[in-house]
């Protein structure tokens, strides 16, 4: 067997990501077997091998130590082979959609993990889960697990989303809300439950509970579930579901006299600190309206704010172009995580947006920096045109700019976009924002947007840590120069095509920079 062409040329070229994908592929991992010379590139931090016949993954695996994403999912794989926990950098694990039956312990050895996706498979059994600090996402949902995730000893601050949906779960502990505080989407619809605990309702940070599809034995819950939104399920469950722990109730500040303390007078704003006032949404305020049904499996999280009374000089411009790249690179993981993109709100059509997906030869907008339309289809081809000029030119792997991010794109019969109210596409994730309305040194007021195909917390971070560095930078200071700087920040709506809130950023539990001198004000309805 022979060294196969897409191994040859990624050494060449001394690429960090490969993608060895689909029917081609399979029929030749079938015929010959995998090429494993593919274990010899060790500067690999993105193995893609998906959707083909493979059934085992070899023992080399472990040769790969500077991988970050190894995405093996839609494969014939029966066995988790445990030579994947010793690689030190891996922080995206997707192993969805093949026939595996058991997670070994070692698992626990993977202390980078980002994100876990399990789903699809035939898992009976799973490890108890110990130390993850960095764990955000674990989708474990439809398998065959007997019970729900051993974690009473587990250690997941940061674990935001939970996916245990289409198992065959009995029993939901108690001690869920207090091993997971920070999680705020929980999915264990289609399974055996039962009863639901009263400490649930102790979930602070919960935005999204699916409960559809179990057996409750309390008909009015069942009712909610199948008809409410997670607050009212919530304060339910709150008020009438059993207990079986002393818990103490920790959220705070829900009632109105609460929320009016902590909302301080304008003058307030005074202190010395950086300042972030966070404007309540209102009745004329833009907002986004996401067409489920086109972006679920495609792209299908969003979040927009708008920040306001922005003053920008040519230097802070500059840095502020660079402060996007950064984060391109660091929290969005090099936009496998989110994407950002940011636009002169000037010079966007007045009216809601629309969060939709298109196939590539209709979707068409002006991209950054070129001077014409062009389909979703050309651009992607000329972008791959350009990536491989540039690297015959210099005979090596030279991936620049949004070139390094084409393979986000491959296999995709839709791309997601973000249209204005006239219809004009003026963001096309993960790739380009639209030159139409491109920021610059004399934007005033800017409108922010960050995707993902990842969660809707992963869309969070981002969105704060960008929000964090913005004011940091200074981008919002009215001309006073005291060594503190402000930003103002008007919150946007994100609603369903019947007009049906999804998400709202920033919530009150978004922004909330603890240890830092960041002060955040969050100004009631006008």
């Amino acid at each position: 067997m022979g060294v196969w062409l897409e191994v040859t040329t990624a050494k060449a070229e001394n690429r960090h990501e490969i993608k060895l994908a689909g029917a081609a592929i399979s029929k030749r991992i079938s015929e010959e077997g995998l090429d494993k010379t593919v274990f010899q590139l060790t500067n690999l931090n993105l193995l893609n091998i998906s959707d083909t016949c493979l059934t085992s993954i070899p023992d080399d695996i472990k040769l790969l130590v500077n991988l970050q994403s190894l995405l093996l999912f839609g494969n014939k794989l029966q066995d988790f082979n445990e030579n994947i926990t010793s690689l030190p950098k891996l922080k995206v694990l997707d192993l969805s959609r093949n026939q595996i039956t058991k997670i070994p312990d070692s698992l626990n050895k993977m202390k980078e993990l980002m994100n876990i996706n399990l789903s699809s498979n035939q898992i009976d059994t799973m490890p108890s889960f110990g130390d993850f600090p960095n764990l955000i996402s674990v989708d474990i949902s439809n398998n065959k697990l007997p019970s729900f995730l051993d974690i009473e000893n587990a250690n997941m601050p940061h674990l935001t989303d939970l996916k245990l949906k289409g198992n065959c779960i009995e029993i939901l502990p108690s001690h869920v809300a207090r091993v997971l505080p920070g999680l705020k989407n929980f999915d264990i619809g289609d399974n055996q439950i039962k009863v639901i605990p009263g400490e649930l309702a102790n979930l602070g940070k919960l935005k999204e509970l699916n409960l559809k599809g179990n057996k409750l034995s309390d008909k009015r819950l069942m009712k909610l579930v199948d008809q409410c939104r997670t607050k009212q399920i919530l304060d339910y469950i709150r008020e009438h579901c059993p207990k079986s722990e002393q818990t103490q109730q920790t959220s705070k500040g829900k009632g109105k006299k609460g929320k009016k303390q902590e909302e301080p007078p304008p003058e307030d704003i005074e202190e010395l600190c950086h300042s972030m006032k966070i404007l309540h949404v209102e009745d004329d305020t833009v907002r986004v309206k996401i067409i489920e049904s086109e972006v679920a499996n495609i792209r299908p999280y969003i979040l927009c704010c708008i920040i306001n009374n922005i003053n920008l000089t040519d230097e802070l411009f500059k840095k502020f172009i660079q402060l996007q790249t950064k984060l391109h690179d660091t929290v969005c993981d090099k936009r496998n995580v989110a994407t950002i993109a940011t636009h002169d709100m000037s010079k966007v059509a007045p009216g809601d947006l629309i969060y939709t997906a298109k196939p590539p030869k209709v979707l068409k907008l002006t991209p950054l920096s070129r001077s014409r339309p062009f389909s979703g289809e050309q651009l992607f081809q000329q972008l791959a045109a350009e990536a491989e000029a540039l690297r015959k030119e210099k005979k090596r792997n030279v991936y620049t700019g949004i070139h390094k991010y084409l393979y986000l794109l491959e296999g995709k019969h839709k791309y997601p976009c973000l249209e204005d109210a006239s219809g004009k596409v003026i963001s096309f994730p993960p790739i380009t924002n639209s030159e139409d309305t491109k920021m610059s040194s004399s934007t005033k007021t800017m409108l922010v947007e960050v995707t993902s195909h990842a969660s809707l917390s992963a869309c969070k971070t981002v969105m704060d840590k960008l929000l964090q560095e913005c004011l940091l930078l200074g981008i919002g200071d009215e001309g006073e120069d005291d060594g503190y700087h402000t930003l103002s920040v008007q919150q946007v709506k994100i609603v369903d095509t019947e007009g049906n809130l999804k998400s709202v950023y920033p919530s009150r539990t978004d922004c909330v920079y603890e240890g830092t001198n960041i002060k955040v004000y969050r100004m009631p309805k006008k």
